[in-house]
């Protein structure tokens, strides 16, 4: 446990498989960047554009590969992968607090709902009809929990999220504030009469352990069977999950992305912000879509893809974008000379077996 003045290097170095170099009984109160850190502070050095940074430092230790070792002024713990240990060290300056379990009196508890009393729930929550909260869960303030939901063990939802009726999180799930899960599925059948005709979203939302889920973030409900964010997987700020989407194991989708229905994104994937993913794809395992690409049909293999044009000067760009509107005329130009080439060479053989 943090002590009330820090963690010692040793004490560190045992969370993060790491070797101290240097004072281990030096406490460390904070960790902070290679330019900013000084007394006290604990940084990393996982970059080489940063080595100038790295020697100059003030920190009191710096988390560092074998490598670069020696251009630490300083105490180090020295680790295979210094940006991996920095993470997991950050877990323990973590602003939140602990669960401190308990209900508040402002908040409304429907008395069909079973709340654990290991769980925490804030001023202003409401929890509707057949609902369960689990040991050490924490509920933030203002936070909506619709009727039948289940939220597992340690979950937490900041102040402010919406889950509405039959959303069910597995266990170590946080949902940033602001985030709606289990709003309606864009589903509607065109009538010439009425113009559109609404279709009932009779589906739920099925969230597995350890997923992290970003402010703003929208996930509806599934047409009639659940969607679906299994294990792991990390949903950046301002992402649209459809309904009766799929998201596999450990993928992480970065902010302002786009996914309509029921299109399934595989394991280990990684989409990159502002892409666009249309509906009822298939994404492969172990996928990478780079940044505002647009995906319109299914990937089956595993690698990198990419649709999005590079930055270029305005006029350039112009210019391009004329050469891009002609790109239909210029294929069939193209194709024409082809085949007056594919015409003469026939011609000449012709004439060469005379």
């Amino acid at each position: 446990m943090k002590g009330s003045s820090g963690f010692t290097l040793e004490e560190l170095a045992q969370r993060c498989s790491a070797r101290v170099v240097g004072d281990s009984q030096c406490v460390i109160e904070s960790l902070a960047t290679l330019q900013t850190a000084g007394p006290g502070q604990l940084s990393f050095f996982a970059n080489s554009r940063y080595l100038k940074q790295l020697r100059s430092t003030a920190a009191a230790a710096v988390l560092v590969s074998e490598e670069h070792l020696h251009d630490v002024p300083g105490s180090a713990l020295v680790v295979v992968n210094p940006y991996l240990a920095f993470a997991r060290l950050t877990q323990l300056f973590d602003w939140r607090t602990p669960c401190n379990p308990g209900i508040h009196p402002g908040a409304i508890i429907d008395p069909s709902a079973n709340v654990s009393p290991e769980a925490e729930i804030c001023a202003g929550v409401v929890v509707g009809a057949n609902s369960e909260i689990a040991a050490g869960a924490v509920i933030g303030a203002n936070t909506v929990v619709g009727a039948d939901c289940y939220i597992g063990e340690e979950s937490r939802l900041e102040a402010g999220v919406t889950l509405y009726p039959r959303v069910r999180l597995g266990a170590r799930v946080l949902i940033h504030s602001s985030a709606v899960i289990g709003a309606d599925g864009f589903g509607f059948a065109p009538d010439k009469n009425q113009g559109w005709v609404k279709i009932c979203q009779l589906g739920g939302v099925s969230i597995g352990d350890d997923v992290e889920i970003g402010a703003g973030v929208t996930v509806d409900r599934g047409a009639l069977d659940d969607t679906r964010i299994e294990r792991g997987v990390k949903l950046d700020n301002q992402v649209q999950v459809a309904h009766n989407v799929s998201i596999g194991e450990h993928t992480a989708i970065a902010g302002c992305t786009a996914i309509a229905g029921s299109t399934r994104i595989g394991r280990h994937c990684t989409i990159a912000g502002m892409s666009g993913i249309t509906g009822h794809l298939d994404i492969a395992d172990g996928t990478h879509v780079t940044a505002m690409t647009l995906v319109s049909r299914s990937i089956t293999q595993p690698g990198a893809y990419s649709s999005g044009t590079g930055i270029e000067p305005h006029q350039q760009w112009k210019r391009n974008v004329v050469r891009f509107r002609q790109l239909d005329e210029l294929a069939r130009r193209v194709r024409k000379l082809e085949n007056s080439l594919e015409h003469i060479s026939t011609e000449g053989q012709k004439n060469d077996g005379c």
